[in-house]
């Protein structure tokens, strides 16, 4: 049925964004999961900025549109950082030392989840070429 597909989307979904928050964290010592934490905090990480993603960010850009148009769209790396300390002040055990580490942060979120999408789903890649 419909609901089974879609729930296993939304699994592979998080999934994979906590396999790169994970790889993320490890790979910059300044945006890390606490010593004590563990691969579910990445979890929890994944689900509280997938949350910010879809109810906080849209209005954020709503609101910051004159700022976006101005900077060619390059604010919405600000508006991504932000996002960032938002879900670190909110999740226990995940720690952003400061707004240009989550903007870095941020950068190589978006680079994973990118590279992760072209092999996790090449034949929509192919079509939204043609």
């Amino acid at each position: 049925p419909f609901y089974a597909s879609f729930f296993i989307c939304i699994f592979f979904f998080f999934f994979y964004y906590t396999v790169s928050i994970t790889l993320c964290s490890f790979s910059l010592t300044s945006v890390a999961k606490t010593p004590s934490a563990s691969f579910f905090t990445a979890i929890i990480v994944a689900v509280v900025l997938s949350l910010l993603d879809a109810i906080v960010k849209p209005l954020l850009i709503l609101l910051t549109l004159p700022a976006t148009i101005l900077t060619l769209g390059l604010f919405l790396f600000v508006i991504n950082a932000s996002i960032i300390l938002i879900d670190a002040y909110f999740v226990h055990g995940f720690e952003v030392q400061s707004f240009w580490h989550a903007l870095l942060f941020g950068a190589l979120l978006s680079f994973f989840n990118s590279l992760v999408h072209k092999k996790a789903f090449p034949e929509q890649i192919q079509k939204e070429e043609m």
